[in-house]
């Protein structure tokens, strides 16, 4: 029975340390100049990252341990992966700023870590305080996919951009987890249709698709927080 329970344990963890390999394996391909290769090792760390807390749950396995393996396996895969991406893509051509850039990104991806880590059990966990790292880094990737894709003419949007991810992990904007989301008959209908959509609009266009959907997710959070303000202002 002991060695069933020990099993159960690793098998989140296994997960975890495959996000993390697989983002060791993007940064090597950034290295190389294989960025599409790179983009894709980003797309399985963030698979595996999710696959790792839904087993953990799943099996009642989450430990201390894990928390923090999954944190320092995030910010290899979704903090120092899509910065050197970012770098070798685009910011050496920019120098010392270029690499400012890439280094605040990680920076500022570690502090969202932490945060989430001492504040998880205080927030609603139908939301996330501050833009989630892995999809900050999926963000970042698939924008520099398409700077690649049409021909760098986005150079200095992309690093402007990714310096407001980085400064969106830290903020206080809220955006929602779809963790907990109870679905009636009519809504469930509506968001099937929703996946099918994206889904094909993924499958003809990946890099716009993915990059596209995943924007509108990142100026979501912002516009709710402007929005949410300015009604605080009014009825002061």
């Amino acid at each position: 029975m002991q060695k069933k329970i020990n099993l159960a344990y690793l098998l989140p963890n296994f997960f975890t340390a495959l996000s993390a390999f697989f983002g060791v394996m993007s940064i090597i391909a950034s290295s190389q100049g294989k960025f599409e290769k790179a983009f894709i090792y980003i797309i399985l760390s963030l698979i595996a990252d999710g696959l790792d807390g839904r087993i953990a749950r799943l099996t009642n396995t989450s430990s201390k341990f894990g928390v923090e393996f999954d944190s320092l396996a995030d910010i290899v895969a979704f903090g120092v992966a899509p910065a050197m991406m970012l770098f070798f893509a685009i910011g050496e051509h920019y120098g010392r700023f270029g690499a400012l850039i890439s280094g605040l990104f990680v920076v500022f991806g570690a502090i969202r870590l932490a945060r989430f880590n001492v504040t998880t059990a205080e927030i609603d966990p139908r939301y996330f305080i501050g833009l989630p790292i892995p999809t900050a880094a999926v963000v970042l990737s698939s924008w520099v996919m398409l700077d690649l894709k049409y021909d760098g003419g986005f150079d200095i949007l992309i690093l402007f951009g990714a310096l407001f991810l980085a400064f969106l992990m830290v903020s206080n904007f809220r955006y929602p987890s779809f963790k907990k989301i109870d679905f009636n008959k009519s809504v469930a209908i509506k968001v099937l249709v929703l996946i099918i959509v994206i889904a094909s609009l993924i499958y003809l266009y990946p890099i716009e698709g993915i990059a596209i959907i995943l924007t509108i997710y990142v100026f979501y959070g912002v516009l709710r927080g402007i929005k949410n303000y300015m009604r605080i202002i009014k009825t002061k």
